[in-house]
């Protein structure tokens, strides 16, 4: 297992709200070794691991429990869109029937409601899984700074429970993602998507953090697992 850090400045992409959604979309993508020709998609979004695969597939099969953001997502005759919450066994009813080379998920499965549960249903479709999963190290000084605990796992608590369903590598990646204001960085959290649209903090307590963050940047942390 290793460890990686990566930089970006939030700036240098005006206008773009899923700034690290979409590097790790790109790097599941680019760090395939195969060229999987019968793909599935959980938590496909609006197409943003999609737009990533460069070669040739026979089928992509995307699912996600937006039907907003599927409405969004590329449409060709080899694709599939599906509406589905992979918190729902009765979503892998239906995906047991259908066959695939490889299945990816980015950004999505720390929303699980029982990981374990989802691993293993993901692990009976008998298919190669290439998944990135955010972390409890994703805002950890906005956390420390604000005195609350994380809403995600630790990397060490997604590691172990992949590691029972998955002869799998691990890989860690930190990002850095720098802002120009205090006031833009909460913006982004706002808009990205990335707290999962969990407010945890009340007008006077976001105030206050905003006076106190430390930091001209956030963290994130992503554990990518692939076999």
């Amino acid at each position: 297992m290793r460890v990686l850090e990566e930089f970006s400045r939030y700036a240098a992409q005006y206008g773009e709200h899923n700034v690290i959604q979409a590097k790790v979309a790109q790097k599941l993508a680019t760090d395939t070794q195969d060229t999987p020709r019968k793909i599935l998609d959980l938590g496909c979004g609006n197409g943003t691991l999609f737009s990533h695969i460069d070669w040739e597939v026979d089928t992509f099969t995307g699912v996600d429990f937006s039907e907003s953001m599927l409405s969004h997502h590329p449409h060709a005759s080899n694709v599939t869109l599906m509406l589905g919450d992979f918190n729902d066994p009765t979503l892998f009813e239906q995906l047991s029937a259908m066959s695939f080379d490889r299945l990816y998920s980015a950004s999505a499965l720390q929303w699980a409601n029982d990981l374990d549960t989802v691993f293993k249903l993901i692990h009976a479709l008998h298919s190669c899984v290439s998944l990135a999963i955010f972390t409890s190290g994703t805002f950890k000084t906005l956390y420390e700074t604000a005195g609350l605990f994380p809403i995600l796992k630790s990397s060490d608590e997604v590691i172990e429970i992949a590691s029972r369903h998955f002869d799998a590598q691990f890989e860690i990646v930190r990002y850095v993602l720098e802002f120009d204001t205090v006031r833009e960085m909460f913006r982004y959290i706002k808009r990205s998507g990335v707290s999962g649209g969990r407010r945890v903090l009340d007008v006077a307590q976001m105030k206050a953090l905003m006076r106190n963050y430390p930091l001209n940047y956030l963290e994130f942390e992503v554990v990518f697992i692939t076999s």
